[in-house]
């Protein structure tokens, strides 16, 4: 399934994490809100989170959104949860350092908007707040497809240090020191520690 942008984000309504997060709180018909943690709720041209509940979840950060939602994960998400338990994990949380949903990263939209930047940030708090702060950098060298990535990334990395966050890699790194993509690795590849502050400061992105 490919999701086309409609546009640029900055055209949409966009839900605050907050409401959204409310909502998808409520029952659902769709699927089981005891078992998923999908926000918003609904399939949009944005998504803060999709995940599975638990005591001990794992958060995995990509870059953007694809169509992946509640009983209906793809073969990155999959993998996601797989790693994840083989690590100890009892849930993950699959988070991205940009909200807007495309299949195709060369669709992003080319200029951040900043009011979908902050309502991630915010639920990229949440996440953190939800347990012991893990969190597996895993988007791969798409990183590279839009200048404002970076500075994207640097919140959420003085997001983390708020919270006290640990930052882990899984599989090798690129020639330039970017995280694995959770794509083509063993399904209990192992995590290990990763040196945020220093990939971020290498980046050039804001401190």
């Amino acid at each position: 399934m490919r999701h086309i942008p409609k546009g640029d984000t900055a055209q949409l309504e966009l839900l605050p994490f907050a409401q959204a997060l409310a909502q998808a709180e409520e029952p659902n018909g769709d699927y089981d809100v005891k078992k998923w943690l999908y926000v918003p709720n609904t399939y949009q041209e944005y998504r803060y989170l999709l995940g599975t509940r638990g005591e001990k979840p794992l958060i995995c950060i990509g870059i953007n959104p694809s169509t992946a939602r509640p009983d209906a994960l793809d073969n990155t998400l999959k993998s996601v949860q797989r790693i994840a338990l083989a690590n100890g994990y009892d849930s993950f949380l699959m988070f991205n350092v940009y909200a807007q949903r495309a299949t195709d990263p060369d669709a992003m939209e080319r200029t951040c908007n900043r009011t979908l930047h902050r309502e991630n940030l915010a639920a990229f708090r949440y996440c953190l707040s939800l347990g012991e702060p893990n969190v597996w950098a895993a988007w791969g060298t798409i990183l590279e497809k839009r200048d404002y990535l970076a500075d994207c990334l640097a919140d959420l990395l003085a997001a983390g240090r708020e919270y006290g966050a640990r930052w882990y890699r899984a599989g090798a790194v690129s020639r330039r020191g970017h995280p694995h993509h959770p794509l083509y690795l063993r399904k209990d590849e192992p995590l290990v520690p990763f040196d945020m502050e220093g990939y971020v400061k290498a980046l050039g992105g804001k401190p």
